[in-house]
């Protein structure tokens, strides 16, 4: 059995992806936002800015999570920048 299109007919293919989760996913990370900023979002429901620069709203326990290993890096660049020497 063959299938005659007509002049200018197009088959289309329905393709779907599935979320891909990758190095870039920040979903997937507790990251490190200041204590004082990250209890006010908790309480009113306001955004914070992690280090990494991801923006979003806490609501979840962040022990649940590994640490955002690009707040992790900006932070410890930001200790050994510390030097405590104040001459």
């Amino acid at each position: 059995m063959s299938t005659t299109f007509s002049p200018g007919a197009q088959t289309s293919s329905d393709v779907r992806t599935q979320p891909r989760l990758d190095d870039g996913d920040h979903e997937r990370f507790s990251h490190y936002v200041p204590k004082d900023k990250l209890t006010e979002a908790m309480i009113e429901g306001t955004p914070v800015v992690a280090l990494c620069g991801k923006v979003w709203v806490p609501s979840r326990d962040p022990q649940r999570f590994p640490v955002c290993p690009e707040c992790k890096e900006i932070w410890e660049s930001l200790k050994s920048g510390d030097s405590g020497d104040d001459d």
